[in-house]
């Protein structure tokens, strides 16, 4: 059982608000996606947008465990997030590995993602995406679950809407894209250390992000370095940083 706090709620909300203009689009959409996770406890949680064919495709997922769910469900076109967006509300799951409502799912993802909840992210009143979190084990979502979410995905509709008001569509497509491009550059990396160094895409990923925080720099940009698409490099041996 998650046991949510208000006052938490309320003053992690009025300290993403009032940081809004504070930090680029890109990396306040990651920030509120952390502080999701962290603040309710969560085993993970993720954010997807829809692209112009109204595919789902992810942006940010707190751990390899998330990536899996995101990348599964963006994979096979199906999944609890892909409901939320399709159907512009909640949708829950105790155990997604026995919802016979998405039976192509379970065979791509993490053994560790099993309870998932999702509500869908809107501007202008239509669904552009999905707020997603899961736990790894069967979990009787609450009201207050689904209701923090919905708290969390307004603040990211804001987000939105203020970059749109201060005439930055264009600015905000290009971001939005970056992040969807930077993602399979993160993938393409993941894979190259896989096959270089004898390594499971979990620690992979793990062994990326440290050394990328080690560092104070973004996945991203190591991920280009290590790929020889941002010039000369010199990466360390990702054993040491798993």
């Amino acid at each position: 059982m998650t046991h949510i706090d208000p006052e938490a709620l309320v003053a992690s909300l009025r300290r993403l608000q009032k940081s809004t203009t504070a930090t680029g689009i890109v990396q306040h959409l990651e920030r509120i996606v952390q502080v999701v996770d962290r603040i309710f406890g969560y085993s993970g949680a993720g954010l997807m947008f829809a692209e112009e064919d109204r595919t789902l495709r992810y942006l940010f997922a707190t751990d390899e465990r998330g990536r899996s769910l995101e990348h599964a469900q963006a994979m096979t076109g199906q999944g609890p997030c892909v409901a939320a967006y399709a159907g512009d509300t909640e949708v829950t799951t105790v155990d997604v590995r026995s919802d016979p409502r998405w039976p192509e799912l379970p065979e791509l993802l993490h053994p560790e993602v099993r309870a998932v909840a999702g509500v869908p992210i809107r501007l202008g009143g239509v669904p552009v995406g999905t707020l997603n979190v899961y736990q790894d084990g069967p979990h009787e979502w609450e009201d207050s679950d689904v209701q923090a979410l919905h708290a969390y995905a307004h603040v990211i509709e804001q987000v939105l809407v203020a970059s749109i008001e201060a005439d930055e569509k264009a600015v905000l497509a290009d971001q939005l894209q970056y992040a969807l491009d930077y993602r399979v550059v993160i993938e393409r990396a993941i894979g190259y250390l896989m096959g270089k160094h004898d390594l499971t895409a979990t620690q992979a990923f793990t062994g990326l992000r440290k050394q990328a925080r080690d560092s104070r720099r973004r996945v991203s940009d190591l991920a280009a370095e290590l790929l020889g698409e941002q010039g000369p490099h010199d990466v360390a041996n990702p054993d040491h940083a798993v």
